[in-house]
Formats: structure tokens, sequence, C-alpha cells
């Protein structure tokens, strides 16, 4: 079989559309693949589900799909605002767009040290980093979403013993102002900080007391989750906007418990 060069097999995404119609985002979605993180303990191994989406003119056919895909081979660095803006640049020359979308979504762990035995072990949360650039912004969004426990105050003042807790997921999306730095660890501290209490991987026995005591001293309703965390959101000047929100997985209803705000407020 004889050997067709690229040069001379037709380039029909680079022909000309008539319709006359923009396209604002067309890109790879879904696309599964091994990252590093830079954290502040150093270099963490994931695997991200990422997207990543450029504006189409309205002459243009099509996009190159495999561009996207040759740009993310060529990403070494491990991943953080600073490299994602550095991503999103070079995808912008790449496909010769003027604006363009990429986000990451991956597991992300953070080695905890139960509160009385100091036994260490891992938790998981979920990350997503996330770059737009549209109408020449370009803006930096950084998401987490941390477990935590609540306790309900209405149950605590109530019964005559007990109260009824739930395991809490608070995600946190923050868009960082022009140029500021904000470690992943300052925003899921912040969500720690406004629960009943942390959770942990693993617990022994003494460690279990705390937790279970801790949370009864400090009831917090779904509501009370998103607001602590909107007041030091708001006076945090790393961050130019933020949403937040609190799911509670109730352990007496069937259904959970749910508040969501955004802000600064």
């Amino acid at each position: 079989m004889n050997m067709i060069t690229t040069a001379l097999m037709p380039d029909v995404q680079s022909s000309e559309d008539s319709r006359n119609i923009v396209i604002q985002r067309v890109g790879v979605k879904s696309v599964t693949y091994p990252m590093l993180i830079a954290t502040h303990d150093g270099v963490q191994p994931s695997v991200a589900v990422i997207d990543m989406y450029v504006s189409l003119p309205a002459h243009a056919k099509g996009t190159h799909m495999s561009r996207f895909l040759e740009v993310l081979e060529d990403f070494k660095a491990p991943l953080s605002a600073e490299t994602l803006l550095s991503l999103m640049a070079t995808m912008l020359t790449r496909l010769g767009a003027e604006s363009g979308v990429i986000e990451m979504r991956m597991p992300y762990f953070v080695r905890k040290t139960a509160p009385v035995s100091g036994i260490k072990s891992l938790l998981d949360h979920q990350l997503t980093l996330r770059a737009e650039h549209a109408n020449g912004q370009l803006s930096i969004t950084q998401q987490i979403l941390t477990p935590v426990t609540s306790l309900c105050p209405c149950s605590k003042e109530i019964s005559l013993y007990g109260a009824h807790n739930q395991r809490s997921h608070i995600t946190i999306a923050a868009t960082l102002a022009q140029g500021a730095v904000l470690p992943l660890q300052d925003l899921i501290d912040i969500a720690e900080a406004s629960a009943s209490c942390q959770l942990w991987g693993l617990l022994k026995r003494p460690d279990e007391k705390y937790v279970t005591e801790r949370a009864y001293e400090n009831p917090k309703f779904v509501e009370d989750l998103v607001r602590d965390i909107a007041v030091s959101l708001s006076a945090d000047p790393r961050v130019a906007r933020y949403e937040v929100s609190s799911e509670n997985f109730e352990s007496i209803h069937n259904h959970s418990a749910f508040a969501w705000l955004s802000g600064p407020q």
C-alpha cells in the first residue's frame, strides 16, 4: 500500500463554513489522564477527567480535535493555578482561538493526623480546577469538596440526651483575584473550621470519643456551615468571588439537607 503524506491529505476542518454561526465552545470532553498536582507537601499523583474547549469563528468548518490531546501530551508540569494558566495559553495558541475553557476534576488526598492517637491516614477530597479565557479576561477557579461532620442544633436542644448528626459534603469554589495564590489546604481548612467536626480516614477509640464529643459541643445547621464559610471568604483578598454549598446526608431522613450561596456579600 502506498503511503499518503499529510501534505496530500485534505484538511476538512480548515475549510470554510457558509452558515455564519459562531460556536462558543467546541473541543474534547471527559478525557481521563494521569496528572501531577502541586501541593504544600510536594507533588501528588492523581488521575483527572478533563474538558478542553475553544471558541470557533463563524467561517471555520471545525476545530482540530487532535491538537487538544497534543497540548495535553506536552504538559509535564505539576498542576497548579499558575501552570493551568500556561496550559490555557498554549491551548489557545495551538488552536488559534480567542477564548477557551479548561476544567480538570480529580481525587485529591490529604494526609491527616488523628486528634488523640496521632495515627496518620489519607482523607480523599474532590478537586476541580477551571481556567476560562473570555472577552480578553482570564479567570482561575479552585473548587474543593471536603467531607465533614455536622450535628443538628435543634435535635440537641429538644432531646433529653444525644443528638442526630450527619456526614456533610462542603463544596467551595473560589475564583482567584488577579495574580493571587491560594493553597488548596487553605480552602480545606476553612471548610473544616466551619463544621461540627473534621473527618479522618482512620480513628482509634480515643479519637472516636473526641470526634463524638467535639461534634456534640459544636452543633451546626446546614445554613451555619455555608454562612461561616462565606464570612471567611468575603474577608480574604485572594478571593474575587465564590460559591459555597453543603449537602448534609441526613441520618434520620431519607433525603439530604442542602444550602448554597455565592459572594462576596
